[in-house]
């Protein structure tokens, strides 16, 4: 699980709130041991998940960084060799 969460600073586009909430959802899930929660714990992991992205968002508006932004396509790239050295494909 926590292998999908990527870094998401310092991107050129910026990032989306789509992949902040995919990234909380992520986070949400590793600490709490499950994919898919209970009914009775459902609300408690959707809000937990709602003021991770939030506070994920705030953090990534903050940043300040002198290095120039990275770019999607080559960062993707960069993940796919990876990928192919390590299993093999």
């Amino acid at each position: 699980m926590c292998r999908n969460i990527r870094p998401l600073a310092n991107f050129d586009p910026p990032v989306t709130d789509e992949e902040v909430q995919a990234a909380a959802l992520q986070y949400v899930r590793k600490i709490s041991g499950t994919a898919r929660p209970s009914r009775a714990n459902a609300a408690a992991f959707d809000r937990a998940v709602a003021e991770v992205a939030e506070v994920s968002a705030r953090l990534l508006a903050e940043l300040v960084t002198t290095a120039p932004p990275k770019d999607r396509e080559e960062e993707a790239a960069k993940a796919r060799r990876r990928a192919a050295v390590r299993y093999g494909t």
